[in-house]
């Protein structure tokens, strides 16, 4: 999402980096020992990503990305050429054909060496300003964004919360899709650990629980939720305790009859029609056809169209 330039942000780039992700940068300095955080903290004109896009890189790997292609390989090397010294840096990266690309815009990257001494030092929450390379000058700044030498992030996980309920071949499907998407924390819940895959992607939260429903009543009221269990019963029981707890948005998996059925069953429990009829059902496309991916897909675009200002949501109407 693009953000009206603050005054204190440096002159003609337009945006700042506004968080930063303690949990993450935590585990992978747990599992690699020091590890590089890259990010988009400025661009100007036509860029792959956006301020706040970054990655982490370690000498055999890296997770999350900056918009891949020629900048992101560039921008890997040099973080692993800083791994051994320790070292900050910061540049300004033309996207012209030194790289090989055509974006004909520039990003300012921020390189930034973690090891266990370092993030001891990022506080848990709040706002972590620290001076940039070479910066420090001007005052220190009292909120997120780029200042004299200075850059200040809210630290805390992503903004979003997204709990999926249902380990079967569609949920796995959508944990596979939604995982690298930034600025997404998800949750994932079903009957019991064998319900898993042996391999689940880093920073996904696991929760098995035999009564889903229960587990329910301790999300957070401003969560995102996908319901699509191997058992209609307990879609429904999850259904009515989400309603009783509050969510910012809620989808079923189904068809219309199902819709059609639920949606008279949760009235006999004392649900309002406009309660119920906040639960979307079906979910994703049906133009995309049945297949778990083709579902994943649809409701990976519905989730970004939903976090799409509308004058982004009115040009794609415009295209089509």
């Amino acid at each position: 999402m693009r953000r009206r330039r603050r005054s204190g942000c440096l002159p003609r780039f337009g945006g700042c980096a506004v968080r930063l992700d303690r949990a993450a940068l935590a585990r992978a300095v747990a599992r690699e020992g020091r590890v590089a955080r890259v990010a988009v903290v400025e661009t100007r004109g036509s860029a792959p990503r956006g301020p706040g896009a970054e990655m982490l890189v370690w000498a055999e790997g890296q997770s999350g990305t900056i918009g891949g292609g020629a900048l992101e390989w560039e921008a890997a090397a040099h973080a692993r050429g800083l791994l051994a010294g320790g070292r900050d840096d910061m540049r300004l990266m033309p996207l012209g054909p030194a790289l090989g690309q055509c974006c004909g815009g520039a990003v300012r990257l921020l390189w930034e060496i973690y090891d266990a001494e370092r993030l001891a030092q990022v506080p848990r929450g709040g706002l972590y300003a620290r001076p940039l390379p070479g910066g420090g000058a001007g005052p220190r700044p009292q909120a997120p964004g780029l200042g004299e030498g200075w850059i200040a992030e809210a630290v805390g996980a992503a903004g979003r919360q997204l709990w999926i309920w249902g380990a079967g071949h569609v949920g796995r499907a959508l944990v596979g899709v939604l995982t690298p998407l930034p600025d997404l924390a998800i949750s994932w819940a079903d009957t019991g650990p064998e319900r898993f895959p042996e391999t689940v992607p880093e920073g996904v939260e696991v929760l098995p629980a035999a009564d889903l429903p229960r587990l329910a009543g301790h999300a957070p009221p401003e969560a995102e939720h996908l319901i699509l269990t191997y058992s209609h019963d307990i879609d429904l029981a999850l259904c009515d305790a989400l309603l009783r707890r509050g969510f910012a948005a809620c989808g079923l998996i189904g068809s219309a009859t199902k819709r059609a059925r639920f949606r008279s069953r949760l009235a006999a429990m004392g649900h309002g029609e406009a309660a119920i009829a906040r639960i979307r059902c079906p979910i994703g496309d049906p133009a995309l056809g049945k297949h778990p991916q083709a579902i994943a897909v649809g409701v990976a675009a519905e989730m970004l169209l939903a976090r799409a200002s509308p004058s982004e949501t009115g040009r794609r109407s415009q295209r089509q």
